[in-house]
Parts: C-alpha cells; structure tokens; sequence
C-alpha cells in the first residue's frame, strides 16, 4: 500500500526529494515498487530500487518499458499520489487575459504570502483586443471529450450558483447544436457531445432527430435551415465577457494582493543554472523586460499571453494565432423581444454560431481555422541567437474580410432571412491560440527552469474562468486531475518546416470547419479591391 506519511524503514521505505521531484517508496505483500512524481510521471523499480533511472524530464517516462507512454499506465495509478510541489514566494504573470487573471486569483487565495506580479500591455482590462472582452461568449458541457465536459459542468455551477454568474454576467438560454445531412463529422460531434452531456445535465438535453424538431426550439428561424437534427441542452448558456473579465479585475483589487504593471514585455530574462539532478546547464526564467528597458525580476515567470505568445516563447508546431470573424447586428426592440430568450445555434458544420441579443445587438460568428496573419520574428529564447522564424500574430483594429462578411450572410439566408441585408453595425477579428488538438497548454517549459506556460485556449477556454486558475495552480503543484495533465502538459511539437505556420498540425478537437491557410493580408486585399470595383 502507499504510506503518504511512512517513516523509514531501512532502504526500503524512504522517502527523498530529487529536482523537485518526490520518491515514494512502496512496501507491502507484494514486491516493492517506486514511484516517483512531478507532472505524474512514474517509474517502475524493482526491489530495494536494484534499477535506478537515470534523468527524467517534464512528461515523459524514462524507463524504456514506458517510454510510448504519454501518461502511467492504469494498474499504476493507484500508486501516485499527488504530492505539491513548492510554489516560489516572488511569481510574475505576463497577460491579463483569462488565463491570467485566473492564475492570480487562485495563487493569492492558495499562498497568501507570495509576491505576485501581472503585467499587462493594455492600460485598461479588460484588453479591448482581447480575446475576452466582448458582449458574450458560449458557456457549454457540450464537448466530445468527457473531460471538457466534466470540467465545464463544474464551471457552470460556478456561473449559476456564484456571484460569477451575477448582475448578469451569466445567462442560461440553452445551445442548439445542430448539423446538416452532408457532413458526418459534424454529426459524429454532436453525437459524443450529446452521450456527455446527457450525463451530466440529464433531462435538460433533449434531442432533435429532424429538421422539424429543431425548427420546434427556435420557430423565428427560417424553414430552409440546412439541418438534418441536433440536440439542444437547456443547461448551457452565455456569458458577458467583457463584464466577467472586468469582474475578476475588481476582485484582485479589492485585497490588493496582486501588483499590475502596465507595460509591453520585450522578452523573458534568462540567467544560465546548474540543474541539481543533471548536472547540466539549463537556462532559467528569472523575469521579464519590457519594450521601455525595465527589468522585472522574479522567481517564477507564467506565461499566459495567448495569441501574443510566440513573441516571447517558441511555440511552432504547438501553437498559432488564428483570427475568428465576429460580426455584429443593430435590431429593434421588438427584434430584442423576439429573439432575446432563444438558444444560442450553433452550427459545426459551418462553425456558424449565433448568440441572443443584448442591448439590441445580434451577434454572428464563426468557429473555423480562421486567418493567420504570418510575420517574421525573432525566435525567443535564452541563446541570444539571431535567428528569425515566420508565426502568425494578431493585427488588430481592422475588419473582417468580405469572405468572413459574405459567409455570415449566407448563413443569415437559412437563419434569419429579414436580417440579410441589414448592414453590419461593426465587425472585429477575435483571435484564439490554437493547438493541434484543441487542448490547452498548462506546463512548466520542459527546456528551462522557472517558465510556465497557461495558453492555448483553442477558442474554448473562457467559460471555465470561475475554476480554470484552480486547476492552472494544481498543475504548477503539481497535483492536477490526471485527465487533465494528460491533456494539458508540454508534448514533443512536430518541427514545421521552415517559414511555415504548420497549419497541418492544427486540425483542433474536430469542432472546426472552412477554409485552410486563409491568409488575412490576401484576404484584406480581395477587399480592398472589391470595394473599389464596386464604387465604379
């Protein structure tokens, strides 16, 4: 059995601690084992630890008998045990998004004494280009992945049951989640969706096996939507993002446990180290500098920078920018009656979504690949090389292409046929950090000490705000769900080749659709070029 407070007992049962690492050593009826854990990696030894591994590094198994693991095997689960590791007391976070103001919220509850620092390159949060800054985002269970769904649903009780979810921060209007006859993948989504959900939120789930059932839910919607059924769960909602993000922010401020610095980070401050269990050199984080020379120092850097991180770390083949189109419609109040109390639709097919109007505004947008918008940079790091590499970076403060425009009307064809041809009261390009399979990247930066990374929201990870930062220290403790670290923790990236975005790489958790490579300059300029043909 594990003896989590074991005393020793000669060779056989001690317990010691290896580059942040904790040994647990097992004894019973049974042949002894070891298991050790960070991130929870283990090792299978034999007796009195005859076999002794020799290194060990963030995610992976060293012994060769594990080494096509990605996580322990199930007959070893019973034998870990999450053991905390220290949290240093001085912690820098970069990026007062989400991500961020999550991490400071759960740190300053966790360790009262730490120093925790945030910096954030807007003057105001929430970041008026940010990816959480609007009227409203989609708070769903609805995954293929029960883990996302059994994480949602904890986040939702949040919103529901919480001051998160107050002065109307949290609307519970139900997601219609529907595809058309045509596409098998979207159907295959929304059958894993609904067998999760359904666990979960029971009764509220109802499914919709034809096109007339669904037109049953929303009856202002037009009879030639192109859907053959869906399902929709009464449980899901929408959150104001704008007002939640700004929520947070009055939460830190009213303890004053967390410093915000307004400033732009340059990059990461490195100083080389000796690691205690390799004896090798391995550069660590031990601040950051900004754009105007002021160094910030401390001991624990946490990147959570979204789409602008790979100015500051190197994520190709883990991570890209990719912009959505939003788009938004000024309506009557009469329209604001109507439409105000019906489901949030959500297409997979198409990734067309549209959310019920607040303040006389209806909001369309779409789940797909999206832009990239590719720039030379530098390569971050702590070699001090001049080496460049093209990523994709967010450009903010333009409109959506006349692509994304003229996809949103069609859509208005088959949803709702009178708004056509109403104009656009504004557009904006919102833009995710995705990852190849949509999961989140939540993990100390395997290639220096003192770096952790909390990105990667794939454009699904604001309505787990009220519980994500709990889990993001879980990780840094290492003492996260091991579902989640399975998902989460740094992988080996595929090396792209050079100049590319690796757009092949990123095929998201199969609820994507649209173009590929769809570069936002070419598409801009379609734009241009179109407007002025069209004034001839």
């Amino acid at each position: 059995m594990l003896h989590t407070q074991a005393q020793p007992r000669e060779s056989r049962c001690r317990q010691v601690k290896f580059m942040e690492l904790q040994f647990r050593w097992i004894s019973g009826r049974k042949p002894k084992k070891r298991v050790r854990y960070r991130l929870l990696i283990a090792t299978q030894c034999g007796p009195r630890g005859q076999k002794r591994p020799s290194e060990i590094e963030n995610g992976q198994f060293i012994d060769q008998r594990f080494s096509a693991e990605k996580h322990p095997p199930s007959s070893f689960q019973k034998f870990i045990a999450p053991i905390a590791m220290e949290i240093p007391r001085n912690i820098l976070i970069v990026g007062g998004g989400v991500f961020g103001l999550s991490t400071a919220l759960s740190l300053r509850q966790r360790h009262p004494n730490a120093q925790i620092t945030l910096v954030e390159s807007s003057p105001t949060i929430p970041n008026p280009h940010g990816s959480s800054v609007d009227t409203s985002r989609i708070v769903r269970s609805d995954y293929a992945n029960a883990a996302y769904s059994k994480l949602a649903a904890a986040a939702i009780q949040k919103w529901r049951s919480t001051p998160w979810g107050e002065q109307g921060r949290y609307t519970q209007n139900g997601l219609l989640l529907v595809y058309p006859a045509d596409s098998v993948s979207a159907k295959e989504y929304a059958r894993k969706s609904y067998n999760n959900v359904r666990q979960i939120e029971g009764d509220k789930v109802v499914f919709l096996p034809t096109q007339k059932d669904v037109l049953s839910v929303v009856p202002p919607y037009g009879e030639d939507l192109d859907v053959a059924g869906g399902y929709v769960n009464w449980g899901s909602g929408w959150s104001d993002a704008g007002a939640s993000v700004a929520f947070a922010k009055q939460l830190l401020d009213k303890d004053g446990k967390v410093t915000f610095v307004h400033g732009n980070v340059e990059r990461v401050l490195f100083d080389e180290t000796v690691s205690a269990s390799t004896g090798k050199g391995k550069p660590r984080a031990k601040g950051v500098v900004l754009e105007d020379g002021t160094t910030l120092r401390s001991d624990l850097v946490i990147l959570a920078t979204g789409a602008w991180s790979s100015r500051l770390v190197d994520l190709r083949g883990k991570a890209v920018a990719t912009g959505q189109a939003i788009a938004y419609i000024k309506i009557s109040d009469a329209e604001q009656r109507e439409l105000e109390n019906l489901p949030t639709i959500l297409n997979f097919a198409t990734g067309i979504f549209i959310i019920p109007p607040r303040d006389n505004l209806l909001k369309i947008a779409r789940h797909a690949y999206g832009y990239r918008n590719p720039v030379i940079v530098p390569v971050p790091g702590a070699t001090g090389s001049k080496e460049t590499m093209s990523v994709s970076f967010p450009e903010t403060g333009g409109p959506v292409p006349l692509e994304g425009q003229e996809a949103f009307r069609e859509a208005l064809k088959q949803l709702l046929p009178r708004f056509v041809e109403r104009p656009f009261a504004d557009t904006r390009i919102c833009w995710y950090t995705d990852t190849p399979d949509g999961d989140f990247i939540v993990s100390y930066h395997p290639a220096y000490e003192g770096l952790f990374l909390a990105t990667g929201g794939s454009g699904h990870g604001y309505k787990f705000f009220p519980v994500l930062g709990d889990k993001i220290v879980d990780a840094m403790e290492g003492t996260l769900d091991p579902e989640l670290q399975k998902l989460w923790v740094w992988t080996e990236a595929n090396t792209p080749s050079p100049g590319s975005v690796a757009d092949d790489l990123f095929d998201g958790d199969g609820s994507r659709s649209g173009a590929r490579n769809s570069n936002l300059q070419e598409e801009l300029a379609k734009t241009k070029k179109a407007s002025r043909e069209s004034a001839l």
